[in-house]
């Protein structure tokens, strides 16, 4: 059986497994989320984490990396991540060259843009609000894009 999933403007389609299939799906180790975000940087690491820390809010700790608490997280939906593998064609970054892109959750994008253009920091795509919240995309210093998210709990009244 076939099922279409529409999940953040990507369409998935779902096949139901078998039920011995199921049953080994179930007991066997899997991934249970996203532990780290770790990349290296084309130039001066140390700028770079600065850059995060003033213009995103990212709190450095002394070692140099940052601790992002999902406890702390007060969004609507109860905190997520999403994880995708894009096709090797796909556009999906641009103008970054990279070969990934970071979502950052946000508790104020209306906010933060305002603050990021006051920093003469390029909105590459204004705030776009669909059903699970609101978005928009920056590049950091290096080139690499960076997608800002308010989650939103999944209402078709979030879309504008």
């Amino acid at each position: 059986m076939k099922a279409t999933i529409y999940l953040f403007g990507f369409t998935l389609i779902a096949w139901t497994m078998q039920p011995a299939i199921a049953q080994e799906q179930a007991t066997r180790a899997k991934v249970t989320g996203i532990g780290g975000v770790f990349f290296h940087t084309n130039q001066d690491n140390n700028k770079l984490a600065k850059w995060y820390e003033e213009h995103l809010g990212i709190r450095l700790e002394p070692w140099g990396g940052a601790i992002l608490n999902w406890q702390k997280d007060q969004a609507e939906d109860g905190g997520l991540t999403v994880w995708h593998v894009t096709k090797a064609e796909s556009d999906a970054y641009a103008p970054s060259k990279s070969s990934f892109m970071i979502n950052y959750r946000v508790d104020n994008l209306e906010k933060l843009i305002k603050q990021l253009k006051s920093a003469n920091i390029n909105i590459v795509k204004e705030p776009e609000h669909h059903e699970n919240g609101s978005f928009a995309w920056i590049m950091d210093p290096e080139g690499n894009m960076l997608e800002l998210w308010e989650p939103k709990l999944w209402d078709a009244k979030n879309k504008r």
